[in-house]
């Protein structure tokens, strides 16, 4: 059993959890999201916009910066944390979703995965101790192990095939880690939809025993109905005294939700690409900055939002960067969704204090419901 990570369950309501997790590079109040700072950074944003947002931890992926710049380039640079200015926290994924998703050719074995790479058509190969490695020299905070990302949908046959090939991976990662305090690594659940997978794949995450828990292969098109399903089905058995990660994940209904059955950590793209794309999330649902409606709008995004973009420009403004394709829009647009998503965790976090996370999610929906306010 790895001692990296000190996680303190300081509160439960239901299911729902909140906690504090202490790293080496410092502490992370849960529930938590991870903007997504994919190649060193969070598109759109400077460091200290992303901290301003109160954000205390972010993700950096495995595959993109093995291949760009190079780990191992990074290391003599002084480590991802100092690469990229953020000497917070920082969670890196194994990188084998990427190479699933994004790699023009690939082979999975045993051994691991050789692929070639989308960005110069080179090979590589990724394996259980490579991605260990990987991780290490970009100084992750919390590690993720390689796993297979089993496909959906999938047939009960093979989800079984591809999550007990990521159990055998997650024991070789186990032991190639490099235990030091203040840093961990997660595992991660698989099993499609298959809830008695997903209940082998715990215990045998559990029996080789790791810093926190992560939940994949969930938001991959199952439906929100299913994703709630696998999650009731699947975080009661996981160990209360480690973090449990919902992966790219989500929507900030599913946030909710998910939080409610007992989940403590996520990351998305959502926050940061919908913001490049003109779309804003606001206490009364989506806007799309792009309509013709809002060039005459005096009005801030979210009148309830204390972030710079909503204190200071109207959507008219918005409006007006949006359709004239200025750099500005973007950055405005991210800033105030990644402030969105950490108003919305900490209001759960205070709810679940409380013992009121249900009136949290209700008033949450309802306020979602209303949709937003044409008239002016």
């Amino acid at each position: 059993m790895t001692t990296g990570l000190d996680f303190t369950l300081l509160h439960t309501d239901g299911a729902a959890r909140r906690g504090r997790l202490d790293t080496a590079h410092g502490a992370i109040d849960t529930p938590a999201f991870m903007p997504v700072g994919t190649a060193a950074t969070v598109k759109a944003m400077t460091p200290d916009a992303v901290r301003a947002t109160g954000a205390q931890i972010v993700l950096g992926n495995t595959y993109h910066l093995m291949l760009r710049p190079g780990a191992e380039r990074v290391a003599r640079l002084g480590g991802l944390h100092r690469f990229m200015d953020w000497p917070g926290p920082i969670l890196t994924d194994s990188g084998g979703f990427q190479v699933m998703s994004l790699a023009e050719l690939r082979k999975i074995t045993e051994a691991g995965v050789r692929f070639r790479s989308h960005v110069d058509g080179s090979y590589h190969d990724l394996s259980p101790e490579r991605a260990m490695e990987i991780q290490d020299l970009l100084d992750s905070t919390i590690t993720m192990v390689l796993d297979e990302c089993t496909p959906f949908p999938a047939t009960e046959k093979q989800a079984a095939e591809s999550m007990r090939l990521s159990m055998r991976w997650a024991a070789r990662c186990r032991e190639a880690f490099r235990d030091r305090p203040g840093y961990g690594l997660f595992g991660i659940v698989q099993g499609g939809v298959y809830d008695d997978l997903r209940a082998e794949s715990v215990d045998a995450l559990a029996n080789i025993g790791f810093d926190g828990y992560a939940i994949g292969g969930l938001a991959v098109g199952e439906g929100q109905e299913t994703m709630f399903r696998v999650l009731e089905a699947t975080t009661p058995r996981l160990p209360a005294d480690r973090p449990r990660y919902l992966m790219g994940v989500g929507k900030p209904a599913d946030i909710v939700g998910a939080v409610l059955r007992g989940v403590d950590m996520f990351d998305c793209v959502l926050p940061t690409r919908s913001g490049r794309t003109g779309q804003a999330f606001t206490r009364r649902g989506q806007v799309n900055l792009r309509n013709a409606r809002h060039r005459d709008d005096p009005r801030p995004l979210d009148a309830d939002c204390a972030c710079p973009t909503c204190r200071v420009h109207s959507r008219a403004y918005l409006h007006h960067l949006v359709q004239a394709k200025e750099v500005l829009g973007l950055t405005l647009l991210t800033w105030h969704n990644l402030h969105y998503y950490q108003d919305l965790m900490a209001g759960l976090r205070d709810a679940i204090s409380a013992g009121a996370a249900a009136d949290f999610a209700a008033a949450f929906a309802a306020g979602q419901s209303q949709g937003d306010i044409e008239e002016l």
